[in-house]
């Protein structure tokens, strides 16, 4: 059996203490969500200050539609790294290079055909939402560029999750800061001096989304070891197709169902008009760096669990738990107490406009606050995806999240008809979901302590090479 190389810049999943390892582990990865989340805010920021309401309620209409529409190809991309964190794991070295080969294939294939579906589709999926008509043409605009940029995007998730799972959280930091700072100084060319409005922010995020692309793929064909890319070894294996796809496609579902709700509940949102739509852009910006930064604690639980499941240590699997649940209750807590005690001159960068900055106290105060039952509930869902069960989390989350906002919507919203009682939905949704997760995987670990362990690499009947 061949052994597997360690890249100078990963962490060690399988030894060493946990509290700490997790952390490392995640920071990168924070911040590397937080910069992917810059493109988005850049867009909102400058748009807001230099183009007006309009044009600022064109690019925040928008965002759970491409969210719905690109999260089956991300949940593409978390099968890919439980399959290669799990078969790195193992030291199976085959395993995990056929695994980078026909999933950077995968990405850009992928990335084509949601592109092409992307742009045919924006016009009828904004009138189904229901976007204000003063906005919906730049709405749609702003929709298609970002579409023609997809397969950028995908490569760019695939490549990075190959660098999570053995451990490298850095690189995809350091190419995200470059493009970030790129992406920046675009939008302020494109928006200012050329009066670019929404296509400018749009073609500054995509053109900076394919630098980040550029600079991961070149790391992968010049790194050492078995997750190196190879061009010419480019394909589409069967066999590890069908395990990111048993794996990504519930992932990928569970996603859209989050952000299906979320179209539903923006549907309802644009109801109140173009001022209310430009408040709920722009403090949802806010809250998705609260998100994003809870998140990375999914990443991380999903990427020691299936290492040390693969490696044969399930008790780390539960240690890694433990600690991913302490800190993303820190950083959940305090990140949404922050937000809200500095509401008004965090929403004011997006907006100048009074209006625009009262309406969006509210979201603030409702969704951020509680916003840590969210990072709770993600966790779950990543240690039972890390060890190979993503169908049942994706079952419970089209309950707990999709169904309930649905009902809420139909049952609670027309009679209490507010912006406080319609975002209300989601901690109230967070909580639900958490805890049938929480006491699901307890009842699946008792079961897995009495069996041989869950591997995704066991899973595949593949053994190591002599």
């Amino acid at each position: 059996m061949r052994k597997s190389g360690r890249a100078p810049r990963t962490v060690s999943m399988t030894e060493g203490p946990l509290v700490i390892n997790v952390l490392v582990y995640a920071v990168p990865i924070i911040f590397s969500s937080m910069l992917q989340l810059f493109f988005n805010a850049a867009d909102t920021v400058v748009v807001g200050q230099f183009s007006g309401k309009e044009a600022l309620a064109a690019v925040g209409s928008v965002g759970s539609l491409n969210n719905m529409i690109i999260s089956l190809f991300i949940g593409l991309s978390i099968g890919v790294n439980v399959l290669v964190a799990s078969f790195s794991g193992a030291r199976l070295d085959r395993e995990v290079s056929d695994t980078v080969h026909t999933s950077v294939l995968l990405s850009v294939v992928g990335g084509l055909l949601l592109g092409i579906v992307g742009i045919a589709a924006a016009r009828p999926l904004l009138q189904i939402m229901g976007s204000p008509e003063d906005v919906l043409d730049l709405a749609v605009l702003y929709v298609r560029i970002l579409f023609a940029g997809m397969p950028a995007q995908m490569l760019y998730n695939f490549s990075s999750a190959i660098l999570r799972a053995v451990g490298d959280t850095r690189r995809p930091l350091y190419f995200l800061t470059v493009s970030g700072v790129v992406n920046v100084l675009l939008n302020l060319l494109f928006v200012i001096p050329l009066q670019m409005s929404v296509a400018g922010v749009a073609l500054a995020t995509i053109l900076s989304q394919g630098l980040a692309a550029a600079m991961v793929t070149h790391s992968l064909m010049t790194a050492h070891g078995p997750i190196r890319l190879r061009p010419g070894k480019l394909r589409l294996h069967g066999r590890i197709l069908r395990r990111i796809f048993s794996i990504g496609i519930p992932a990928g579902i569970q996603s859209m169902l989050f952000s299906f709700s979320n179209v539903i509940i923006q549907s309802s949102v644009n109801s109140f008009g173009t001022v209310v739509v430009a408040a709920n852009a722009a403090a949802s910006n806010l809250g998705n760096f609260v998100y994003q930064a809870m998140n990375a604690f999914q990443q991380t639980i999903t990427s020691f669990a299936g290492q040390n499941l693969g490696a044969g240590k399930p008790r780390r699997v539960i240690g890694s738990l433990r600690a991913c649940l302490m800190w993303v209750s820190i950083f959940g807590v305090v990140l949404g107490l922050l937000s809200c005690v500095f509401v008004r001159p965090l929403l004011s960068l997006f907006s100048s406009e009074p209006e625009v900055i009262e309406a969006g106290i509210l979201r603030v105060y409702v969704v951020n606050g509680p916003y840590v039952l969210c990072g709770v509930m993600d966790v779950m869902t990543g240690v039972m995806r890390g060890i190979g069960y993503s169908t049942l989390p994706m079952l419970v989350s089209l309950m707990g999240a999709c169904v309930f906002r649905i009902l809420w919507i139909l049952l609670v919203f027309p009679s209490h008809r507010s912006i406080f009682w319609l975002m209300l939905s989601y901690p109230v949704s967070w909580l639900i979901t958490f805890l049938v997760l929480a006491f699901l995987f307890s009842r699946l670990w008792k079961r897995l302590a009495a069996s041989p362990p869950h591997s995704p690499a066991k899973e595949t009947g593949l053994r190591p090479e002599a």
